[in-house]
């Protein structure tokens, strides 16, 4: 009961200088929006992400292209990566290790893929499109639906058919409202046929499949490119618990083809769902406590504010201190008082500050889904227990210097105070 009354005689004296009071909550309660918009849109980032990943299935196992690189570690990787940006050309990935890696017990089937960028023109209109080659397995294995006409086959591959498949956004924008089905585009001066069009997707990874214009791989590869090799291969697996096992078996074919003895050396790189997945947990875990590390320097200057506000209270309410500590008040009850002011400040603070990074993470919310991304809105428990616990950490150590000296004052020294 004691601290309910202490609490209650804090709080009027904190009304009777409502806009002092006002002020010191509003540098608590921007830090604490802070934290809860900062963990609701890393948990959105991270659903958004693990969807994207999810998208292509659990039994999924990617092979991509990798730049090999005699350096090791964080250094190799990146040079690695900045080298495939930058256009290196591996060509080792072939339709061998496609069908090699199909004949592993655990493996179902698997498809290539390779990217291209070429004029497409129909109509009198011409415009550079993103050309997809895959084999005929793709529609099956990342579960792309068509929304009319039908996906080339095998034998359309194999045959070097000269037939094409639309991404929806590319279907709107090159025929308009005509049925694209059956009508001719013209790719590289030859003449292909549209047999299907995709159900809408959305991008994945970065790349856009909605715009994207999908032929047969060897179709891409012999009559377009002029190539014989793949970016990435894609395999489905029986039994996703094996994944890592038949990963490394893949590895191990791979190198065994490309004659590769050294690891460090490896042209491929082989990717399990579930390194994905903790790759993403990693980068926006990172990301998270980095932004925290931000959004704490916002609540430190608040908590500066508190403390000089307290120091100000304590100054004014000398004379008050004195007589208190003349009738009998103690050390500890002036120490519970002005604590207890400093807490409430800070909680009030958090209490504002939750309702208002709860909006602002509803229109976070609001505006990705309008732009097409399928973000969830998650409001994590630890977002609200952080905060309470900043508080009432910020308001006991910025409140207790102030609350000290109030306590420390001798009560004649205080009453002379006008």
């Amino acid at each position: 009961m004691r601290i309910i009354e202490v609490a209650k005689l804090s709080l009027k004296l904190m009304l009777k200088n409502k806009m002092r009071t006002g002020l010191t909550v509003l540098g608590m309660l921007i830090g604490i929006a802070s934290i809860v918009i900062v963990f609701s849109a890393g948990e959105g980032i991270r659903s958004l992400i693990i969807g994207q990943i999810e998208s292509f299935g659990t039994n999924i196992v990617q092979t991509e292209i990798r730049v090999p690189n005699t350096k090791t570690g964080m250094q190799a990787e990146t040079e690695s990566a900045r080298a495939v940006a930058g256009g290196a050309q591996i060509t080792s990935m072939k339709e061998r290790d496609l069908e090699d890696l199909k004949k592993i017990p655990n493996v179902i089937d698997g498809y290539g893929a390779v990217l291209g960028q070429e004029t497409v023109s129909y109509a009198n209109e011409s415009k550079g499109r993103f050309l997809f080659g895959v084999s005929a397995s793709y529609i099956e294995i990342d579960k792309s639906e068509i929304a009319s006409g039908y996906f080339f086959s095998d034998d359309d591959d194999k045959s070097l058919s000269q037939v094409v498949v639309l991404g929806s956004n590319a279907a709107e924008d090159i025929f308009k409202d005509q049925d694209p089905i059956n009508k001719i585009i013209t790719i590289k001066k030859s003449k292909y046929k549209v047999v299907g069009v995709l159900k809408k997707k959305g991008a994945n990874m970065g790349f856009s499949f909605d715009d994207a214009i999908i032929l047969p791989i060897k179709t891409l590869q012999k009559k377009i490119l002029g190539t014989d090799y793949y970016m990435y291969m894609v395999h489905q697996v029986e039994n996703p618990n094996m994944a890592e096992e038949t990963a490394q078996i893949m590895t191990d074919i791979l190198r065994d083809n490309h004659n590769i003895s050294d690891a460090d050396k490896d042209d491929f790189r082989v990717t399990t769902m579930k390194e994905m997945l903790d790759t993403s947990k990693t980068i926006t875990d990172g990301l998270t406590i980095l932004l925290l590390l931000i959004v704490a320097i916002s609540l430190l200057v608040g908590g500066v504010g508190i403390l000089n506000v307290m120091y100000v209270i304590v100054s004014e309410r000398t004379p008050e201190i004195g007589l208190r500590k003349a009738v009998g008040a103690k050390f500890d009850d002036i120490m519970r008082q002005f604590l207890t002011e400093s807490v409430l400040i800070t909680l009030i603070g958090a209490f504002l500050g939750m309702i208002l990074g709860v909006a602002f993470s509803f229109l976070i919310y609001l505006g990705a889904n309008y732009f097409g991304l399928d973000w969830k809105l998650v409001l994590p428990l630890k977002a609200f227990i952080v905060s309470i616990v900043f508080a009432i950490v910020f308001g006991i150590i910025f409140g207790i210097f102030p609350a000290r000296k109030a306590a420390k004052l001798n009560p004649v020294d205080a009453l002379r105070k006008e």
